[in-house]
């Protein structure tokens, strides 16, 4: 919103959520009525192209986003080094308005006025046309408009909101208020109505028109410099009549420079360039160098729609949790041919770049799902992948690797171990991120407790729970005599007195205990034994499925901890943990590089419990529960 918004700042459609496609639906009908049913030449070629022109648009749009996020992740041609944040994510979400808006509008100017029927394919007159009404009354008048715009009583109710994003993404180009926006569609209505009423128009010139101006409002907010200097060279004025993402990152940070729409012209005319417009665009260009990064935290796909949860994917959905619920049909129906293509990649890739203090973090993604980790036929081939990310960690400069989700799992590598037998000398420090999970846990479990119930398969974070637990006089139960028998050979023989392998309790009977610490695989039968009450505290990096509802049982998140607040770059949900929450197994990695700890978290290497916690917290990340973050 803007400072003090102003009269009809809110989009009509604003409550509707995604339901405001609905409105164009009816005009899609119709249109597509009319042209399936008339004659050939009777067909109104303009009208039936709204909709998929629409549907190009959306589509081309998000390519914008995904292009623009990956090259700031990069940071080698970025302008401003400030970070994104959740409130600009929430603040930018509706950047389709102005598409569904014109669309709208061009489905009603062409139902009402009998001139805009009937055009043809193209017409050379028109593109002429439209081009010299751009370059004078639209960018003049805007230019102007735009300065209005700054006064203040303009500027706090209206632009403010467009201003509120210093660090630009293409969509931030068309985040205005309604009234706005409707002021900005009037003079972009000039070219186009002035063509269709004297007989040039056409159809491609019409969308082409719309295409332009996607293009050069998304070129225009781009946070990273593109525009390559050998046009300017060839063509010297071409500076006159093509801004670059620099010349208007400029008008965001001085806010008093660079007015113009697309064409500095004017700016040049009136005085208002920016000084530094050329030497921002020079050193941009030219580039800094890629920041190495300190961590590297190794992640992987979970189901088929997390790829539209990643950073580089749909921003709104990233900047929630994932969960399948809220997942719209759209995107689940999407996710399965893009979940086939990005397996098909054979390298990780970079998704996100934050920074703490003076630590460079990145995220980097196998591109793999948790179906094939858990297929043995992939495994190999998962393995290689995980293996050669490691290697370019390391080449990079990373000083830890922290592997996340499935990608420290006992088969594939150890918890991390064969990489360090591998390679005795490696210098980045692989991090299972063990220690600071089993902390986690054992702050997540209820204060008072005296016994629990541990259910799961064998494991490292199953193990060094169970020693924790036994060290603090704690009763762990086990209804699993295999499980049982491993840990007895795994813990100190003191410690024995503390485990209990309970056969009590036949297969069909309630479970009395009210701590359940489960792992991996926890059914929905095991979770029907459970008495009203009881809480599961998972231990496994995949939540379990919620077989229980209604409240009778308490379900914890999986191991996780608040971020510190200077956590820079955070606008994307760590899978299915809320904002500005984080895996323990990542945050780990994080905590060993700023300790500057000199030994690896893998295999039977570790940390310690609490001098994991220790450190985390006094690096201000704080305890997560999503039970008690109320």
């Amino acid at each position: 919103m803007a400072t003090k918004p102003g009269p009809l700042t809110r989009w009509p459609w604003h409550d509707l959520g995604n339901y405001k496609y609905a409105l164009v639906v009816p005009w899609a009908v119709r249109s597509t009525y009319k042209f399936v049913t008339s004659r050939s030449e009777e067909r109104d070629l303009l009208s039936f192209a709204v909709l998929p022109v629409l549907l190009l648009r959306l589509l081309y749009s998000q390519l914008w986003i995904s292009v623009s996020r990956h090259q700031t992740a990069r940071s080698k041609h970025r302008i401003v080094s400030k970070s994104l944040d959740f409130n600009q994510v929430d603040r930018e979400r509706n950047w389709d308005d102005q598409i569904l808006l014109t669309a709208l509008l061009f489905y009603v100017v062409n139902a009402s006025a009998s001139f805009a029927q009937g055009l043809p394919w193209w017409n050379s007159k028109g593109l002429v046309m439209a081009a010299l009404l751009h370059v004078g009354p639209v960018e003049f008048l805007y230019y102007w408009l735009h300065r209005a715009l700054h006064h203040h009583y303009l500027y706090s109710r209206y632009h403010s909101h467009h201003h509120a994003s210093i660090v630009t993404e293409p969509i931030t180009s068309v985040i205005h208020p309604f009234a706005e926006e409707v002021a900005y569609f009037a003079l972009f209505a000039i070219p186009l109505l002035t063509v269709v009423a004297t007989g040039t128009g056409s159809v491609v010139v019409a969308n082409a028109y719309l295409v332009y101006i996607d293009f050069m409002n998304y070129l225009g907010h781009c946070n990273f410099e593109l525009v390559p200097k050998l046009l300017f060279d060839v063509f010297p004025p071409l500076k006159y009549l093509m801004y670059t993402p620099s010349f208007h990152s400029l008008h965001h940070t001085q806010f008093r420079t660079n007015y113009s729409l697309f064409m500095p012209l004017y700016d040049y005319l009136y005085g208002t360039m920016d000084k530094s417009s050329d030497d921002l665009y020079e050193r941009t260009l030219h580039g800094r160098g890629e920041e190495a990064p300190d961590v590297v935290h190794l992640t992987h796909l979970t189901t088929p729609d997390s790829v539209f949860h990643l950073r580089l994917g749909f921003a709104s959905v990233a900047s929630a949790p994932l969960a399948a619920s809220t997942t719209s049909l759209v995107v689940r129906a999407a996710a399965t041919p893009l979940a086939k293509l990005t397996s098909m990649l054979g390298t990780t890739f970079r998704s996100e770049a934050n920074r703490l203090d003076k630590l460079n973090i990145e995220t980097w993604v196998v591109p793999r799902y948790t179906s094939q980790y858990l297929s043995k036929q992939g495994l190999y081939a998962i393995g290689r992948l995980v293996e050669k990310a490691v290697a370019d960690a390391e080449a990079s400069g990373a000083r830890v690797l922290t592997l996340g989700l499935l990608n420290q799992a006992n088969e594939l590598n150890r918890n991390g171990e064969l990489y360090v037998i591998r390679k005795p000398s490696l210098k980045t420090k692989i991090v299972d991120g063990t220690s600071l999970a089993v902390a986690a846990v054992v702050h997540m479990i209820p204060q008072g407790t005296k016994d629990v119930l541990l259910l799961g398969d064998l494991s490292k974070v199953c193990t060094v729970l169970a020693s924790t637990l036994c060290e603090r006089e704690i009763q762990v139960q086990m209804v699993d005599k295999d499980l049982y028998e491993c840990l007895k050979q795994e813990l100190r023989p003191e410690l024995h007195k503390h485990m209990l392998l309970t056969c009590s309790y036949s297969s069909k009977t309630r479970i009395a205990l009210q701590v359940w610490l489960v792992g991996d695989k926890l059914t929905e039968q095991e979770q029907r034994r459970a008495e009203a009450g009881v809480h599961f505290v998972p231990y496994s990096q995949l939540p379990p499925e919620e077989a229980i509802r209604g409240g009778d049982c308490v379900y914890h998140s999986t191991p996780a901890v608040v971020v510190p607040d200077s956590l820079e770059n955070l606008h994307a949900c760590d899978n299915w943990l809320p904002r500005r929450v984080m895996s323990a197994w990542r945050a780990a990695g994080i905590v060993h590089a700023l300790e500057k700890w000199d030994h690896h978290e893998c295999g039977a290497r570790l940390t310690g419990v609490d001098k994991a916690w220790r450190a985390a917290m006094a690096h201000g990340f704080r305890p997560y529960d999503q039970n008690s973050a109320a």
